[in-house]
């Protein structure tokens, strides 16, 4: 990944924070039939190996990972905030015009050696803790216990567990550091104008910009 100085994050906590907020990744490998990538859902193991763990299931009807079996490495790509910039919230373009637009934003990249799981119980494991992780905030979450025990058996029959000890990981956040202050507090006064969907970018243009946190 292209990584100016400025735009890198090398804290592992922090890269694990956005893997976290955004666990949907896309799962690259290459094989026989060429470059393949699926979006899956991880679960991250943050003590398992001295960068983490990621752990995932695909359908077994699903041909990549038998791919991925044959492989050394694949790379899983996790997408945060991100946004268009328009150089209409720069200062600069007052002054000088000199401006253009760009899209701000913040990812990771985890790069390892894949294994395939078809354990039923580690398969259990992996859903169970990928469901409480997205169902814990709910008033009343559902649980894999909830469904009849037979149809969760065939379901994870129809399933293939992957797990990815991550070697190597690299951050990218892209939020308006290379501007000057005036250009960042405008793009950060801009996002919070287009809305809600903007405010997880707005709030990292505020982190890293040294600009006021914004009150939730």
């Amino acid at each position: 990944m292209y990584q100016p100085a400025h735009h890198r994050e090398d804290r592992i906590e922090v890269q694990h924070g956005l893997i976290r907020r955004h666990p949907l990744g896309l799962l690259i490998s290459t094989g026989a039939s060429g470059l393949v990538a699926n979006p899956v859902p991880f679960v991250l193991l943050a003590e398992a190996g001295a960068k983490g763990t990621l752990q995932c299931h695909v359908a077994r009807a699903n041909p990549q990972w038998k791919e991925v079996e044959a492989t050394n490495e694949c790379l899983i790509v996790f997408q945060g905030a991100d946004s268009y910039i328009t150089p209409s919230w720069y200062a600069t373009k007052r002054e000088t015009g000199k401006v253009v637009p760009t899209w701000n934003y913040a990812t990771v990249h985890a790069w390892g050696r894949p294994r395939i799981v078809e354990d039923a119980e580690w398969l259990r494991l992996q859903i169970d803790a990928l469901t409480r992780m997205q169902e814990a905030p709910r008033r009343q979450p559902w649980a894999v216990d909830d469904a009849p025990e037979p149809f969760v058996a065939a379901m994870i029959r129809g399933i293939v567990g992957i797990e990815i000890p991550i070697a190597r990981i690299e951050g990218k956040w892209k939020v308006s550091q290379n501007r000057p202050e005036p250009d960042r507090a405008g793009v950060h006064a801009g996002l919070l104008a287009e809305g809600t969907q903007h405010i997880e970018m707005a709030a990292l243009v505020a982190e890293r910009g040294g600009l006021p946190k914004i009150n939730s």
